[in-house]
């Protein structure tokens, strides 16, 4: 069983939901996820956050935490995530920015550079990357970085773990 499988079989156990904000992504985490038979039993939805004004408008995230840190950051991946579980009025929410590439990096902000943040049962998690990859992996892997998040996460509530930074 794959993992999008086996994370949607423990999402119907639990009688949760899940939703996502995607931005480097472009839409493959969703497209994972509805590949499953039987999506429609825990998966909300998911919005494809592209350029920044829609993070904003959709999603709730700050204009000053786009100026301050950058749409490809904790702070935005965070935000995306809460957002997120908000619009869908999903139990869990998973956000992914980054920089897929080939360009479009920086000496602070290198290609592969990727956030991804999980907000569930009001905890929030978030994990950097920094994938090596050509475009099209480094989006593969964030999307398979994501699912195990979310999956980790939801073992991480049935013992009462906090996530950091809560």
């Amino acid at each position: 069983m794959c993992l999008e499988e086996q994370l949607g079989e423990e999402l119907k156990a639990r009688g949760m939901t899940l939703a996502v904000a995607e931005s480097c992504t472009g839409g493959l985490l969703a497209s994972r996820i509805t590949d499953v038979p039987g999506s429609s039993a825990y998966f909300r939805g998911g919005i494809v956050a592209y350029q920044n004004d829609v993070k904003e408008r959709l999603l709730g995230v700050s204009t000053e935490i786009l100026k301050r840190f950058g749409a490809v950051s904790e702070e935005s991946a965070r935000a995306m995530a809460h957002g997120c579980r908000d619009l869908f009025s999903s139990d869990v929410a998973v956000a992914i920015t980054g920089i897929a590439g080939p360009s479009g990096g920086s000496a602070e902000k290198p290609v592969g550079l990727v956030y991804i943040a999980v907000f569930t049962l009001n905890q929030m998690g978030c994990e950097r990357f920094c994938w090596s990859g050509d475009r099209v992996s480094n989006k593969e892997s964030s999307v398979r970085a994501a699912l195990k998040m979310v999956f980790r996460t939801l073992k991480d509530v049935e013992t009462g773990w906090q996530p950091e930074g809560m």
